[in-house]
């Protein structure tokens, strides 16, 4: 059966709206949203064609989780996580496990996440020492997206030996000796299963080691940091996305009755020149982050310079067109059924995962100043 990526985009974002409300009220994990991403081959997207995969590029990734993110943020950021997982996968994962990530049938994410080192998530603290042909990890993660539904976690540990930054390791979620601390009860992205979850001599085999001993900060930088700010910045510009559009349409069709003509918001060049700016920020944004993925694919020298910008920005703008809705859809948007509530609260989240804006933007300067990163 022929596969048109459009069209898979199309039918999961459906799903991801009929839930949407359900997912967010009732914190739910989106499993309605996840299986159609299975059944409609997007959750093997990124996996090689060598391995059963759709050989899909990260820009077509981001296209996915833009269109979901208009409908339900929470589903964008399950699957950003699961892309995220999968790049690692794809690169140091065995054969067996990537044919199940391009089958559909292991949901990834990363544990990078910790009560010790809070959102610089380069610096784990959690411990793997070998335990003859195992390895024994022990970590307080703080945040892992999916705790309670992913298949297996990219988890980020101190190396075993030497004194190099971080190694990474497979570690499926049945593991014994893993504790998931209980649902997620939150501000935004509700239905993300986002929780700590506690390692206490948790014994996994050695071969499940993603690459060598130590080299993990260079996996993080050089495959998770792209993956992750490209697919989080796409998730806050398909929020800003939904912001501009419901926000016109809210401008649009409310009329003040006891005008003459039953004047519509739009007609007040205050609130046009609101909904104008609210547009003109989204295209910027999303022309910077697609001039970023040309970046990555054609390896210019900038590339690394414009994923910190790309999301930075993306998550100011989702932020700055979320106060804007909020300010001209006036009283209704607290209301539930205009649909800009939710988003608003769901498009805080960005700023403030690691690498948080404010971070981002001290590595920019340290970056165009001539500084090390680290």
């Amino acid at each position: 059966m022929n596969f048109d990526l459009e069209t898979a985009i199309e039918a999961v974002a459906a799903i991801a709206a009929e839930h949407a409300v359900a997912v967010d009220r009732d914190a739910a994990f989106p499993t309605h949203t996840v299986n159609a991403a299975r059944e409609h081959g997007l959750l093997g997207l990124t996996s090689s064609a060598a391995v059963g995969g759709r050989g899909g590029t990260m820009r077509d990734a981001g296209r996915v989780i833009e269109r979901v993110a208009r409908e339900c943020s929470s589903s964008a950021m399950v699957l950003t996580m699961h892309y995220a997982g999968t790049a690692v996968l794809e690169a140091y994962g065995s054969e067996a496990v990537r044919k199940e990530v391009a089958a559909g049938h292991h949901l990834s994410t990363l544990a990078f996440s910790e009560a010790g080192s809070r959102s610089h998530f380069w610096a784990p603290t959690s411990t793997a020492a070998a335990r003859g042909d195992a390895v024994q990890l022990d970590a307080k993660k703080s945040w892992i997206t999916s705790a309670g539904h992913a298949t297996a976690y990219v988890w980020s540990s101190r190396p075993m030996a030497g004194s190099e930054a971080s190694t990474l390791w497979l570690v499926p979620r049945d593991s014994k000796g893993l504790q998931v601390a209980g649902a997620f009860d939150g501000l935004g992205l509700r239905g993300n299963d986002s929780a700590a979850v506690t390692a206490t001599g948790v014994a996994i085999p050695a071969a499940n080691r993603l690459g060598d001993d130590g080299a993990g900060f260079g996996i993080m930088m050089q495959t998770v940091l792209p993956t992750f700010s490209m697919l989080i910045a796409a998730g806050s510009l398909g929020m800003a996305e939904a912001l501009a559009q419901k926000t016109a349409t809210h401008a649009a069709g409310t009329t003040y009755a006891h005008m003459a003509n039953d004047n519509a918001l739009r007609d007040l060049p205050t609130i046009r020149a609101y909904v104008a700016r609210m547009r003109v920020k989204v295209d910027m944004a999303k022309a910077l982050w697609q001039e970023t993925f040309t970046a990555l694919e054609t390896g210019r020298a900038d590339a690394a310079l414009r994923v910190l910008e790309t999301k930075a920005a993306a998550a100011d703008t989702a932020g700055e067109v979320a106060d804007t809705a909020m300010r001209v859809c006036g009283g209704m948007a607290f209301r539930k059924e205009v649909g800009v509530e939710r988003v608003f609260r769901d498009a805080r989240a960005a700023m403030v995962m690691a690498p948080t804006s404010d971070q981002l933007y001290d590595f920019i300067g340290k970056a165009v100043t001539g500084l090390p990163l680290f």
